[in-house]
């Protein structure tokens, strides 16, 4: 896989974030919630599918790596871009769960970054709920990430903490044949990023966050087939289509990935081997707009929902 880049931040912790407490039991353990709710049931995925996945999905950039680029180069806060969350109780199946899941949570990275803790206990509830309807609040420690993230404490702790429940719940999703909802989580994550960039650019058009919404192309491939494997259900089909429409701006966007050598750090006691790969993008300011447009377009659809 192209992105196979282990990077060193807050991992899941605003990817999945932060999503149940300690008292909070799962609430059955059939996994009994099919790939649409109504259409489909459960699709089953070859092994390779499934290893190809699970790189992806454990590997992809958390959100707080876009609102990082955005702090670093001097971009104000903007409360306005933050996406509503009186709008969760409209996300009633698991398919809209799991995609606001990472839209919300990508916007808890973006707060996070600025130090927003005001505003943080707020989304915490909204994924909490979520993540409890998803009946995987279960592998998370909810009042002692909360702790940590309000606090700004600790972060080596809340990155160790965060990284190994969401992939115990990541594998807890596979063997009981859920990946979907993984995929889905990552959606929610990418177009939320990627939403914050373009807007920001707008105001802010930094040559880093340009290059940075142009590497999105690499990640937006990835996505694409991993939701491609369930696209026999029709509210994948039509995701699918609204995540091509964006692609299409992509197409004039050239990307060169220039190898890096390999370097290891220790966290938390275990060894983690980072790629230093790097890509070189090549974008201009009408295909930025381009892109603007399209992601905010299919935002609005998942606000309206």
């Amino acid at each position: 896989m192209r992105v196979n880049r282990i990077l060193l931040i807050v991992a899941a912790f605003f990817y999945m974030a932060i999503l149940a407490c300690n008292e909070s039991e799962t609430k059955s353990n059939a996994d009994d919630i099919g790939i649409g709710d109504g259409g489909l049931g459960h699709t089953t995925l070859t092994t390779a599918e499934e290893e190809s996945m699970k790189e992806v999905v454990q590997n992809f950039p958390a959100p707080v790596e876009m609102a990082a680029l955005l702090d670093e180069v001097g971009a104000p806060f903007s409360t306005n871009m933050l996406f509503p969350t009186e709008n969760a109780d409209n996300y009633n199946t698991s398919f809209k769960q799991a995609i606001a899941l990472g839209v919300y949570s990508a916007d808890l990275g973006y707060m996070n970054i600025y130090s927003k803790t005001s505003t943080i206990v707020q989304y915490l509830t909204v994924i909490k709920r979520l993540a409890d309807d998803l009946r995987v609040g279960q592998y998370f420690d909810f009042q002692t990430l909360k702790r940590l993230a309000v606090s700004n404490e600790n972060l080596d702790t809340l990155m160790f903490l965060s990284v190994t429940s969401f992939n115990e719940m990541d594998d807890h999703l596979r063997q009981h044949n859920r990946s979907h909802l993984s995929a889905l989580v990552v959606t929610g994550v990418w177009l939320e990023g990627l939403y914050l960039a373009t807007q920001v650019y707008k105001d802010v058009p930094h040559e880093r966050i340009a290059e940075r919404i142009g590497d999105q192309k690499l990640l937006l491939e990835d996505i694409l087939d991993i939701l491609r494997k369930y696209d026999q259900d029709k509210n994948f089909a039509d995701l699918i289509k609204e995540l091509e429409f964006i692609y299409e701006a992509y197409k004039e966007v050239q990307i060169k990935i220039v190898p890096g050598k390999p370097t290891m750090t220790e966290q938390n006691g275990t060894f983690v081997i980072k790629q230093n790969e790097r890509s070189e993008v090549t974008i201009n300011d009408n295909v930025i707009v381009n892109i603007t447009e399209r992601i905010n377009e299919i935002r609005n659809k998942l606000i309206s929902l």
